[in-house]
C-alpha cells in the first residue's frame, strides 16, 4: 500500500515550441510582403516650358502681379508689408477677381499672376503652407463659379461636365492660376 500512496513525479505540460519559430517567421514575411511604405513624392507641379535664348520673356504689368516674399525666418510680406500666413487666400483672390477697379491689383482674372519667392534658407513648412494658401485662393474662386452656374461645388462641376463630357475647364480658362515661384532678386 505504501507504493500506492507514493506520488508519482508527474511531467508539466509541455506547449511544443519548435514550430513557434516558424509561424513567427512566416508571419514576418507575411507583414513584408503585404505592407506598404508611403513615398514622399513631394510638391506635384507643371513647370512652363524653357524658353528659347534668342525670346524675351512676355511682359507683364506690375499691376498684375501679386508679389508675395517667404524670407529665411518663414516671415511673410505680400506687396512688401507683413502679412500672416492666414490673410494669403484672402489677398489672392481680392487681386485676381479686382477686374481693374482698383489700381493695386490686377486689371483681369486672366492678366493676374502671383509672384512666390523664397530663399533658399526659408523653411520648407513655411513655403508648403504660403503656396497651399495660394492653391485654397484660386479653389475658392473656382468653387464660386461653379456655384453662380448652378452646381453643389466645383468638384461636382468638374464630375458633370470636364470628365462627363470630355469638355475643357471652361471655369480654369476663366480663372487661370497663374503661380510663379522663384528664389528673390539678389542686390
Amino acid at each position: 500500500m505504501g507504493k500506492l500512496m507514493q506520488k508519482r513525479g508527474r511531467k508539466e505540460a509541455e506547449i511544443p515550441t519548435s514550430s513557434m519559430a516558424d509561424i513567427a517567421f512566416l508571419l514576418l514575411i507575411f507583414f513584408l510582403v503585404t505592407t506598404t511604405i508611403d513615398v514622399d513624392t513631394g510638391i506635384g507641379m507643371v513647370l512652363p516650358p524653357k524658353l528659347e535664348e534668342d525670346v524675351e520673356p512676355p511682359p507683364i504689368k506690375e499691376r498684375n502681379v501679386l508679389k508675395i516674399l517667404v524670407n529665411e525666418q518663414g516671415m511673410v510680406l505680400v506687396e512688401d508689408e507683413p502679412s500672416s500666413v492666414q490673410l494669403i487666400r484672402d489677398v489672392v483672390k481680392t487681386h485676381v477677381l479686382n477686374n481693374g477697379q482698383d489700381p493695386r491689383y490686377a486689371e483681369s482674372p486672366g492678366n493676374a499672376l502671383v509672384s512666390i519667392k523664397t530663399s533658399r534658407e526659408t523653411p520648407y513648412n513655411a513655403y508648403v503652407d504660403v503656396l497651399d494658401e495660394v492653391w485654397m485662393g484660386y479653389f475658392e474662386m473656382w468653387d464660386s463659379e461653379a456655384r453662380s452656374l448652378g452646381y453643389e461645388n466645383y468638384q461636382q462641376y468638374v464630375d458633370v461636365v470636364v470628365e462627363g463630357q470630355d469638355a475643357d475647364n471652361a471655369i480654369r480658362e476663366k480663372i487661370k492660376a497663374q503661380i510663379s515661384i522663384a528664389e528673390p532678386d539678389q542686390n
